[in-house]
């Protein structure tokens, strides 16, 4: 992932008046430039008549406090790029959240995207309750159980990759600066991992 040049970009405020019953997805695919986009295209906005109340790029799950780009991503903060996500339940469940996370990124490429590599470009799931974290995890199981994710091994025969992801509580956040926010609408040509892409998978059984 690149680095930005710097801009006079204002600070995404922080988002008012949060109804009641909205819930938080926080999520880790990679450079967060990519994965905010691909939700964002896909889930539209309440204004638009969606589901998402508001989408953010940040960090999350390191343990420095108020982390900058440059040292996320010097890989020594314990950070992972992430996206935030505020939506309404009632338009968009998390399972579906989560099952499109496994569709648009590769989730058996250990703190690694496409050449990017370090632990703030983990695939992890950081959850928000014990529903929350049911969910993933079922979800993760049923990813793996259903072989989306396959290689050839030297023999030539199709084996499942393990999924990597990691599911764990959601933490301290901090919104990413100015610069990232929405940051491939502002630079159309600028960088986009070549894993983010919505696979054409076969669909899951619902979660019980």
């Amino acid at each position: 992932m690149g680095i930005s040049a710097s801009s006079a970009r204002p600070a995404k405020p922080p988002l008012q008046n949060i109804p009641d019953g909205a819930e938080k997805a926080t999520l880790a695919a990679g450079c967060f430039w990519g994965v905010e986009h691909i939700y964002s295209k896909h889930f539209p906005s309440v204004d638009a008549g969606g589901g998402l109340y508001d989408a953010r790029v940040g960090y999350t799950g390191g343990d420095k406090s108020n982390p900058s780009y440059r040292q996320v991503c010097s890989g020594t903060t314990g950070h992972a790029e992430a996206l935030q996500l505020v939506y309404n339940p009632s338009k968009v469940s998390y399972r579906e959240l989560i099952e499109f996370f496994f569709r648009i990124h590769d989730p058996t490429t250990k703190n690694a995207q496409g050449n990017d590599r370090g632990t703030q470009y983990r695939s992890a799931i950081f959850t928000h309750s014990p529903e929350q974290e049911r969910i993933a995890r079922q979800v993760t199981q049923q990813v793996a159980d259903a072989k989306w994710f396959t290689r050839r091994n030297k023999m030539g025969v199709v084996v499942p990759e393990a999924i990597t992801t990691q599911i764990a509580p959601a933490g301290k956040w901090y919104d990413a600066e100015p610069d990232h926010q929405e940051y491939l609408d502002a630079n159309p040509w600028g960088y986009q991992c070549p894993t983010h892409f919505i696979r054409d998978m076969p669909p899951l059984p619902p979660v019980s």
